[in-house]
């Protein structure tokens, strides 16, 4: 189905702007840009979400720290969050906030149709509740009493609320995932999200009755949407035109998100779709979570890293590198903050960059022209042949660190290559008034490969590529990436 689609929608969590950007939000955004940039140079039709979550208790207790009223507070850091992503040249196509207009009239056009399909209902209910989750939580969840996630003991609350149904839709969400027409990857999330419809899934709330800042319910004013329904709502309000309503009901849904959030992207979501009648995503990856030097990024630690301050040290598309380069996309992983230096060097600045600046250079010294209709040697065709369909596999599988892997392998190729030849012999030991066409040669060969690299790394170093592709029509030789 994904290879007959041509239209594709593209979402990243919203992310809460209670804080700063940081590069966990950084990573699953810049990762969701890459794919954009990919299907974009398949020919797609390409729509890419990401934006923030703006209501809930927690918005509205920092704002109120902050000496500021919630929507002054939501406005102001919604905007570092823009700022971070134009930063690692990010282009989505929209960034929702919550508290768009259109936004609010979806959630509430959408709830209304659930009462109308009877998939809610209202009923006294206690719980134990983390207000750093911003959900309630089972008494099998906790660890020592705590919330595992926050290190601190939920609040026993009593409400009156509104809950979703779920029992009546679970049998038809486990047969999507299991008929795979709701595809979940990598392989663990989907069998761990089967493993849920094992135990006992309790019907969830909509809706909150003490929380001020937020939606309000369109049959209950009393009360507010449950911060995680209407989180859930932007991926069907996007932009709120008619010409986007043709990406969720045409296209080929990905949603990509942490594992954090699963259930409720996996099960309550397309739940609430198959109460109203609305079609369900196609495709949801889950990526994993990751550590900073062998240690949870965390305020209190100091380690929470600023996507900003590697911008400003290493530049945009190093960024992006560097944090996609760390280990694959979908597992676990620890970043070395401390060798980050280390790989650009050796990635970037002795890599790539010096590949392009010393074959250019030597084209530049002796004349040679690059065209595209040279003979190409026939192995490095063949290479370039496999490479390229082992690529494309792998993008289409999202395996973006695997990919980088393989196209920093034919760096090395390159490298060898120019190490076997030894042009700077065949200039030594040439007559200057004699055609050099064995150089000439070598150096087609080379030029055919840097153009080759340039158009493979365009969905992660899109600025590098571009830079890539002046140097190769003009001759001239500018670094890349300057030695740290």
């Amino acid at each position: 189905m994904e290879k007959t689609k041509k239209k594709f929608y593209i979402t990243t969590p919203i992310y809460y702007v209670n804080d700063k950007p940081h590069i966990g939000h950084a990573y699953t955004t810049i990762a969701a840009d890459v794919l954009t940039r990919f299907f974009k140079k398949q020919g797609k039709d390409v729509f890419f979400l990401t934006g923030t979550d703006e209501h809930g208790i927690n918005i509205a207790r920092a704002a109120e720290k902050a000496g500021k009223n919630p929507q002054e507070f939501c406005d102001k850091n919604s905007e570092l969050f823009k700022r971070a992503w134009k930063n690692l040249n990010i282009k989505y196509d929209y960034f929702i906030r919550t508290t768009d207009e259109h936004h609010e009239k979806t959630v509430k056009d959408f709830l209304k149709k659930l009462k109308q399909k009877d998939a809610v209902y209202e009923k006294e209910y206690t719980g134990l509740y983390c207000s750093g989750c911003e959900k309630f939580l089972t008494e099998k969840e906790l660890i020592d009493g705590k919330c595992p996630d926050h290190k601190k003991e939920p609040e026993k609350i009593s409400e009156k609320n509104w809950f979703f149904n779920l029992e009546k839709y679970l049998k038809q969400v486990e047969s999507l995932i299991k008929k795979n027409k709701l595809i979940l990857r990598p392989e663990y999330a989907k069998k761990e999200t089967l493993g849920l419809f094992k135990q006992k899934l309790e019907d969830f709330s909509i809706s909150r009755q003490k929380v001020k800042w937020g939606i309000e319910l369109p049959f209950d004013k009393n009360q507010t949407v449950y911060v995680w329904v209407d989180a859930l709502l932007n991926y069907i309000s996007g932009d709120g035109s008619e010409k986007f309503k043709k990406y969720w009901e045409d296209g080929y849904v990905i949603h990509l998100l942490a594992k954090d959030i699963l259930k409720f992207h996996a099960i309550y979501w397309p739940a609430m779709l198959n109460a109203v009648g609305h079609k369900t995503p196609d495709k949801e990856f889950i990526h994993g979570f990751f550590t900073i030097n062998g240690q949870k990024m965390s305020k209190t630690l100091g380690n929470v890293i600023d996507p900003n301050n590697i911008v400003e040290k290493f530049g945009s598309d190093a960024a992006r590198y560097l944090l996609l380069s760390q280990f694959p996309f979908g597992q676990d992983g620890d970043i070395k903050e401390e060798k980050f230096v280390e790989k650009y060097n050796a990635d970037l600045a002795n890599g790539l960059g010096n590949l392009v600046a010393r074959v250019l250079t030597l084209v530049a010294r002796n004349s040679i022209q690059y065209t595209r209709s040279s003979k190409i040697d026939s192995k490095i065709l063949a290479n370039i042949k496999k490479l390229k369909k082992d690529y494309k596999k792998l993008m289409q599988e999202f395996k973006l660190y695997e990919t980088l892997d393989e196209v920093w392998k034919f760096i090395s190729f390159c490298d060898l290559y120019i190490e076997k030849e030894k042009p700077w012999q065949l200039i030594k030991n040439h007559e200057s008034r004699v055609k050099n066409y064995e150089l000439e040669k070598i150096l087609n060969n080379l030029l055919y490969c840097i153009n080759e690299i340039s158009d493979l790394v365009a969905p992660f170093l899109p600025e590098t590529s571009k830079k890539i592709k002046e140097q190769l029509k003009s001759g001239k030789s500018i670094p890349l990436f300057p030695r740290i």
